[in-house]
Protein backbone atom coordinates (compact mmCIF):
# COMPACT_ATOMS: atom_id res chain seq x y z
CA UNK A 1 0.00 0.00 0.00
CA UNK A 2 1.41 3.05 -1.02
CA UNK A 3 2.10 6.77 1.20
CA UNK A 4 -1.28 7.72 -0.12
CA UNK A 5 -3.67 4.78 0.16
CA UNK A 6 -2.48 4.79 3.82
CA UNK A 7 -3.39 8.40 4.17
CA UNK A 8 -6.86 7.45 2.63
CA UNK A 9 -7.41 4.58 4.14
CA UNK A 10 -6.75 6.56 7.65
CA UNK A 11 -9.30 9.32 6.71
CA UNK A 12 -11.55 6.32 6.16
CA UNK A 13 -11.63 4.68 9.31
CA UNK A 14 -14.15 5.27 11.84
CA UNK A 15 -11.30 5.77 14.90
CA UNK A 16 -8.12 6.59 12.93
CA UNK A 17 -4.71 5.91 14.83
CA UNK A 18 -3.49 8.48 17.27
CA UNK A 19 -0.49 8.56 14.99
CA UNK A 20 -2.99 9.28 11.88
CA UNK A 21 -5.22 11.75 13.36
CA UNK A 22 -2.61 13.89 14.64
CA UNK A 23 -0.40 13.37 11.97
CA UNK A 24 0.20 16.83 11.04
CA UNK A 25 0.70 17.84 14.90
CA UNK A 26 3.65 14.86 15.04
CA UNK A 27 5.69 16.34 12.46
CA UNK A 28 5.26 20.07 13.88
CA UNK A 29 6.70 18.67 17.05
CA UNK A 30 9.64 16.61 15.21
CA UNK A 31 10.41 19.93 12.99
CA UNK A 32 10.49 22.10 16.09
CA UNK A 33 12.31 19.14 18.57
CA UNK A 34 15.87 20.42 18.89
CA UNK A 35 16.06 18.66 22.69
CA UNK A 36 17.87 14.99 22.82
CA UNK A 37 15.77 12.03 21.95
CA UNK A 38 16.42 8.43 23.49
CA UNK A 39 17.01 5.90 20.76
CA UNK A 40 14.97 5.30 18.42
CA UNK A 41 12.09 7.55 20.06
CA UNK A 42 10.82 10.01 17.44
CA UNK A 43 10.12 12.94 19.95
CA UNK A 44 12.46 14.34 22.90
CA UNK A 45 10.63 13.81 26.27
CA UNK A 46 10.08 17.09 26.27
CA UNK A 47 7.71 16.74 22.84
CA UNK A 48 6.35 14.03 24.21
CA UNK A 49 4.44 15.73 26.27
CA UNK A 50 4.26 18.64 24.66
CA UNK A 51 2.06 16.30 22.52
CA UNK A 52 0.15 14.98 25.16
CA UNK A 53 -1.03 18.18 27.35
CA UNK A 54 -0.83 20.25 24.53
CA UNK A 55 1.20 23.98 24.00
CA UNK A 56 2.08 26.43 21.35
CA UNK A 57 5.55 25.86 19.13
CA UNK A 58 7.86 28.94 18.19
CA UNK A 59 5.98 28.63 14.86
CA UNK A 60 2.75 29.24 15.96
CA UNK A 61 1.62 25.67 16.15
CA UNK A 62 -0.85 25.11 17.99
CA UNK A 63 -0.71 21.22 19.41
CA UNK A 64 -4.35 20.32 21.23
CA UNK A 65 -4.10 18.91 24.64
CA UNK A 66 -4.67 15.03 24.45
CA UNK A 67 -4.96 15.01 28.26
CA UNK A 68 -6.05 17.13 30.41
CA UNK A 69 -4.85 16.24 34.14
CA UNK A 70 -1.23 17.13 36.57
CA UNK A 71 1.50 17.80 34.37
CA UNK A 72 4.15 15.56 36.86
CA UNK A 73 1.61 12.77 35.95
CA UNK A 74 2.54 12.92 32.30
CA UNK A 75 6.45 13.41 33.05
CA UNK A 76 6.29 10.97 35.08
CA UNK A 77 4.92 8.56 32.69
CA UNK A 78 7.02 9.75 29.87
CA UNK A 79 10.56 9.57 31.92
CA UNK A 80 9.44 5.99 32.72
CA UNK A 81 9.24 4.86 29.66
CA UNK A 82 12.89 6.81 28.53
CA UNK A 83 14.31 4.10 31.26
CA UNK A 84 14.47 0.28 31.56
CA UNK A 85 11.15 -0.23 34.05
CA UNK A 86 8.22 -0.80 31.87
CA UNK A 87 4.84 1.85 32.63
CA UNK A 88 1.53 0.76 34.55
CA UNK A 89 -1.12 3.22 33.88
CA UNK A 90 -3.89 2.28 37.16
CA UNK A 91 -7.20 3.76 37.44
CA UNK A 92 -11.20 3.57 37.81
CA UNK A 93 -12.77 3.02 34.38
CA UNK A 94 -13.06 6.77 32.32
CA UNK A 95 -9.39 7.74 33.42
CA UNK A 96 -8.38 7.43 30.10
CA UNK A 97 -5.54 5.02 30.73
CA UNK A 98 -6.42 3.32 27.27
CA UNK A 99 -6.09 7.10 25.63
CA UNK A 100 -2.82 8.14 27.26
CA UNK A 101 -1.18 4.73 26.31
CA UNK A 102 -2.42 4.98 22.80
CA UNK A 103 -0.69 8.18 22.58
CA UNK A 104 2.27 8.18 24.04
CA UNK A 105 3.07 5.20 21.87
CA UNK A 106 2.22 7.30 19.00
CA UNK A 107 4.49 9.96 20.40
CA UNK A 108 7.44 7.72 21.50
CA UNK A 109 7.32 5.14 18.48
CA UNK A 110 5.12 6.75 15.79
CA UNK A 111 3.01 3.26 15.74
CA UNK A 112 0.36 2.32 18.61
CA UNK A 113 -0.66 -0.73 16.84
CA UNK A 114 1.56 -2.83 18.34
CA UNK A 115 -0.95 -4.04 21.19
CA UNK A 116 -2.08 -6.88 22.95
CA UNK A 117 -5.39 -7.08 24.35
CA UNK A 118 -5.96 -8.67 27.78
CA UNK A 119 -9.17 -10.90 28.50
CA UNK A 120 -9.81 -14.22 30.50
CA UNK A 121 -8.94 -15.92 27.14
CA UNK A 122 -5.73 -14.12 26.42
CA UNK A 123 -3.52 -17.06 25.76
CA UNK A 124 0.40 -16.75 26.44
CA UNK A 125 1.00 -17.01 22.58
CA UNK A 126 -0.56 -13.81 22.43
CA UNK A 127 2.56 -12.61 24.71
CA UNK A 128 5.53 -14.78 23.64
CA UNK A 129 4.80 -16.05 20.05
CA UNK A 130 2.92 -18.77 18.28
CA UNK A 131 3.45 -20.88 15.32
CA UNK A 132 2.29 -21.05 11.66
CA UNK A 133 1.07 -24.63 11.88
CA UNK A 134 1.10 -25.69 7.81
CA UNK A 135 4.57 -24.18 7.94
CA UNK A 136 5.35 -26.05 11.33
CA UNK A 137 3.92 -29.49 10.29
CA UNK A 138 6.10 -29.17 6.44
CA UNK A 139 9.49 -28.06 7.80
CA UNK A 140 9.25 -28.27 11.62
CA UNK A 141 10.95 -25.48 13.86
CA UNK A 142 12.22 -22.87 12.09
CA UNK A 143 12.33 -18.83 12.27
CA UNK A 144 9.81 -18.92 9.60
CA UNK A 145 6.91 -20.67 11.01
CA UNK A 146 7.50 -18.37 14.37
CA UNK A 147 4.79 -15.85 14.16
CA UNK A 148 5.83 -13.35 16.50
CA UNK A 149 3.21 -11.63 19.13
CA UNK A 150 2.93 -7.85 19.34
CA UNK A 151 5.58 -7.82 22.23
CA UNK A 152 8.48 -10.41 20.28
CA UNK A 153 7.86 -7.19 17.33
CA UNK A 154 8.62 -4.46 19.60
CA UNK A 155 11.78 -6.17 21.35
CA UNK A 156 13.03 -6.74 18.29
CA UNK A 157 12.55 -3.61 16.64
CA UNK A 158 12.95 -0.91 19.74
CA UNK A 159 9.59 0.21 19.87
CA UNK A 160 6.94 0.83 22.34
CA UNK A 161 4.20 -2.11 23.13
CA UNK A 162 0.79 -1.52 24.82
CA UNK A 163 -0.55 -4.35 26.71
CA UNK A 164 -4.77 -3.26 27.86
CA UNK A 165 -6.60 -4.62 30.96
CA UNK A 166 -3.54 -6.47 32.23
CA UNK A 167 -5.00 -7.65 35.25
CA UNK A 168 -7.84 -9.13 33.45
CA UNK A 169 -5.04 -11.79 31.42
CA UNK A 170 -4.47 -15.14 33.56
CA UNK A 171 -2.02 -15.32 36.16
CA UNK A 172 0.59 -17.73 34.37
CA UNK A 173 -0.40 -15.72 31.01
CA UNK A 174 1.05 -12.16 32.99
CA UNK A 175 3.82 -13.99 34.22
CA UNK A 176 5.33 -14.83 30.50
CA UNK A 177 6.24 -10.85 31.11
CA UNK A 178 8.62 -11.33 33.85
CA UNK A 179 11.53 -12.34 31.99
CA UNK A 180 10.64 -9.55 29.14
CA UNK A 181 10.80 -7.09 31.58
CA UNK A 182 13.62 -7.97 33.73
CA UNK A 183 15.88 -9.84 31.68
CA UNK A 184 14.46 -8.24 28.11
CA UNK A 185 14.86 -11.23 26.89
CA UNK A 186 12.33 -13.40 24.98
CA UNK A 187 13.51 -17.05 25.06
CA UNK A 188 12.55 -19.46 22.23
CA UNK A 189 13.65 -22.94 23.50
CA UNK A 190 12.00 -25.05 20.41
CA UNK A 191 14.98 -22.91 18.48
CA UNK A 192 17.30 -22.92 21.46
CA UNK A 193 17.45 -18.93 20.43
CA UNK A 194 16.56 -15.87 22.24
CA UNK A 195 15.28 -12.68 21.23
CA UNK A 196 16.65 -9.76 22.58
CA UNK A 197 15.44 -6.29 22.91
CA UNK A 198 16.84 -3.63 21.48
CA UNK A 199 17.47 -0.35 23.05
CA UNK A 200 13.99 1.74 22.47
CA UNK A 201 11.92 -0.74 23.57
CA UNK A 202 8.95 -0.67 26.43
CA UNK A 203 5.88 -1.42 27.52
CA UNK A 204 2.83 0.52 28.68
CA UNK A 205 0.42 -1.47 30.22
CA UNK A 206 -3.24 -0.48 31.54
CA UNK A 207 -4.96 -1.89 34.84
CA UNK A 208 -8.71 -1.18 36.24
CA UNK A 209 -8.63 0.00 39.91
CA UNK A 210 -12.05 -1.84 39.92
CA UNK A 211 -10.47 -5.01 38.81
CA UNK A 212 -8.57 -5.69 41.39
CA UNK A 213 -8.59 -9.38 42.87
CA UNK A 214 -9.51 -10.25 39.28
CA UNK A 215 -6.44 -11.99 38.54
CA UNK A 216 -4.36 -9.77 40.86
CA UNK A 217 -0.37 -9.36 39.74
CA UNK A 218 2.10 -10.99 41.47
CA UNK A 219 4.74 -8.59 43.85
CA UNK A 220 7.61 -10.17 40.68
CA UNK A 221 5.71 -8.80 37.87
CA UNK A 222 3.92 -5.61 39.93
CA UNK A 223 8.12 -5.00 40.95
CA UNK A 224 9.26 -4.03 36.90
CA UNK A 225 6.67 -1.27 36.39
CA UNK A 226 6.62 2.16 37.36
CA UNK A 227 3.07 2.64 38.20
CA UNK A 228 1.24 5.89 37.22
CA UNK A 229 -2.18 6.57 39.08
CA UNK A 230 -4.83 8.53 36.88
CA UNK A 231 -6.67 10.63 38.61
CA UNK A 232 -10.65 11.54 38.14
CA UNK A 233 -11.01 14.98 36.74
CA UNK A 234 -10.06 17.34 39.70
CA UNK A 235 -12.73 19.97 38.45
CA UNK A 236 -15.92 19.98 36.65
CA UNK A 237 -14.30 22.42 34.15
CA UNK A 238 -11.54 20.29 33.17
CA UNK A 239 -14.50 17.58 32.52
CA UNK A 240 -16.42 19.43 30.70
CA UNK A 241 -13.35 20.05 28.50
CA UNK A 242 -12.83 16.40 28.12
CA UNK A 243 -16.09 16.13 27.29
CA UNK A 244 -16.51 18.32 24.66
CA UNK A 245 -13.16 17.92 22.99
CA UNK A 246 -13.88 13.98 22.60
CA UNK A 247 -17.81 14.61 21.61
CA UNK A 248 -16.47 17.10 19.04
CA UNK A 249 -13.83 14.56 17.90
CA UNK A 250 -16.21 11.60 17.87
CA UNK A 251 -19.02 13.92 16.33
CA UNK A 252 -16.53 14.46 12.97
CA UNK A 253 -15.65 11.35 12.18
CA UNK A 254 -19.37 10.00 12.19
CA UNK A 255 -20.51 13.32 10.56
CA UNK A 256 -22.88 14.92 13.18
CA UNK A 257 -23.44 18.37 12.70
CA UNK A 258 -21.09 20.55 15.35
CA UNK A 259 -23.48 21.38 18.49
CA UNK A 260 -22.16 25.29 19.97
CA UNK A 261 -25.49 25.10 22.00
CA UNK A 262 -24.39 21.85 23.61
CA UNK A 263 -21.88 23.18 25.98
CA UNK A 264 -25.36 23.18 28.22
CA UNK A 265 -26.61 20.00 28.48
CA UNK A 266 -22.55 18.52 27.86
CA UNK A 267 -22.34 20.62 31.76
CA UNK A 268 -25.06 19.07 33.02
CA UNK A 269 -24.58 15.68 32.22
CA UNK A 270 -21.21 16.42 33.81
CA UNK A 271 -22.55 17.43 36.81
CA UNK A 272 -25.34 14.64 37.14
CA UNK A 273 -22.53 12.05 36.76
CA UNK A 274 -20.14 13.91 38.97
CA UNK A 275 -22.87 14.64 42.42
CA UNK A 276 -23.55 11.19 41.38
CA UNK A 277 -20.18 9.61 41.82
CA UNK A 278 -19.03 11.94 44.53
CA UNK A 279 -22.13 11.02 46.98
CA UNK A 280 -22.94 14.89 47.19
CA UNK A 281 -24.16 18.00 45.34
CA UNK A 282 -21.79 20.10 43.95
CA UNK A 283 -22.21 22.91 46.36
CA UNK A 284 -21.93 20.72 49.38
CA UNK A 285 -24.68 20.91 51.07
CA UNK A 286 -26.93 17.75 49.89
CA UNK A 287 -25.63 13.46 50.64
CA UNK A 288 -26.46 11.46 47.89
CA UNK A 289 -26.29 7.60 47.14
CA UNK A 290 -24.65 6.77 44.42
CA UNK A 291 -25.22 3.85 42.10
CA UNK A 292 -23.33 0.52 41.04
CA UNK A 293 -22.00 2.57 37.83
CA UNK A 294 -19.15 3.79 37.31
CA UNK A 295 -20.32 6.80 35.86
CA UNK A 296 -16.95 7.49 34.35
CA UNK A 297 -16.10 10.69 31.96
CA UNK A 298 -15.76 8.30 29.25
CA UNK A 299 -19.47 7.17 29.37
CA UNK A 300 -20.25 10.62 29.49
CA UNK A 301 -18.79 11.18 26.47
CA UNK A 302 -20.87 8.50 25.43
CA UNK A 303 -23.99 10.26 26.52
CA UNK A 304 -23.52 12.76 25.40
CA UNK A 305 -22.72 11.29 21.03
CA UNK A 306 -25.70 9.75 21.26
CA UNK A 307 -27.53 12.88 22.52
CA UNK A 308 -25.88 14.72 19.00
CA UNK A 309 -26.97 11.65 17.18
CA UNK A 310 -30.69 11.89 18.04
CA UNK A 311 -30.81 15.68 17.68
CA UNK A 312 -28.72 15.25 14.53
CA UNK A 313 -31.47 12.34 13.02
CA UNK A 314 -34.76 12.66 15.17
CA UNK A 315 -34.49 16.17 16.27
CA UNK A 316 -33.81 19.68 14.87
CA UNK A 317 -29.81 19.18 15.17
CA UNK A 318 -29.99 21.11 18.62
CA UNK A 319 -28.67 19.12 21.94
CA UNK A 320 -31.54 19.56 23.94
CA UNK A 321 -32.42 17.88 27.52
CA UNK A 322 -34.98 14.89 26.04
CA UNK A 323 -31.71 13.89 23.67
CA UNK A 324 -29.62 13.02 26.98
CA UNK A 325 -32.05 11.81 29.54
CA UNK A 326 -32.16 8.33 28.39
CA UNK A 327 -28.04 7.79 27.99
CA UNK A 328 -28.41 9.28 31.65
CA UNK A 329 -30.73 6.41 33.03
CA UNK A 330 -28.75 3.86 30.25
CA UNK A 331 -25.44 4.84 32.37
CA UNK A 332 -26.70 5.44 36.17
CA UNK A 333 -29.43 2.00 36.26
CA UNK A 334 -27.13 -0.47 36.13
CA UNK A 335 -29.63 -2.38 39.10
CA UNK A 336 -32.92 -2.24 38.46
CA UNK A 337 -33.75 -3.03 41.88
CA UNK A 338 -31.46 -0.35 43.72
CA UNK A 339 -30.14 2.45 41.03
CA UNK A 340 -33.76 3.25 39.85
CA UNK A 341 -34.46 4.27 43.66
CA UNK A 342 -31.24 6.23 43.80
CA UNK A 343 -32.21 8.14 40.25
CA UNK A 344 -35.55 8.83 41.31
CA UNK A 345 -34.71 10.41 44.71
CA UNK A 346 -31.90 12.46 43.10
CA UNK A 347 -34.25 13.38 40.13
CA UNK A 348 -36.56 14.54 42.63
CA UNK A 349 -34.85 15.91 45.68
CA UNK A 350 -32.15 17.25 43.32
CA UNK A 351 -33.05 18.31 40.06
CA UNK A 352 -36.75 19.27 40.83
CA UNK A 353 -35.28 22.27 42.74
CA UNK A 354 -32.34 23.11 41.11
CA UNK A 355 -32.81 26.80 39.45
CA UNK A 356 -32.90 26.93 35.61
CA UNK A 357 -33.27 22.85 35.24
CA UNK A 358 -36.88 22.26 34.69
CA UNK A 359 -36.55 21.45 31.27
CA UNK A 360 -34.42 18.63 32.25
CA UNK A 361 -36.71 17.97 34.90
CA UNK A 362 -39.73 17.18 32.07
CA UNK A 363 -36.86 15.40 30.25
CA UNK A 364 -36.55 13.19 33.32
CA UNK A 365 -40.20 12.76 34.04
CA UNK A 366 -40.89 11.59 30.69
CA UNK A 367 -38.51 8.93 30.23
CA UNK A 368 -39.04 7.28 33.64
CA UNK A 369 -42.74 6.95 32.69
Amino acid sequence: MTVSEQTDAAREALRPHAEHAFAGELKALAAADDRPRPARWKLSPWAVCTYLLGGTLPDGTLITPKYVGPRRLVEVAVTTLATDRALLLLGVPGTAKTWVSEHLAAAVSGDSTLLVQGTAGTPEEAVRYGWNYARLLADGPSREALVPSPVMRAMGEGMTVRVEELTRIPADVQDALITILSEKTLPVPELGQEVQAVRGFNLVATANDRDRGVNELSSALRRRFNTVVLPLPATTEDEVDIVSRRVAQTGHALDLPAAPEGLAEIRRVVTVFRELRDGVTADGRTKLKSPSGTLSTAEAISVVTGGLALAAHFGDGVLRPGDVVDGILGAVVRDPASDRLIWQEYVETVVREREGWQDFYRACREAAA
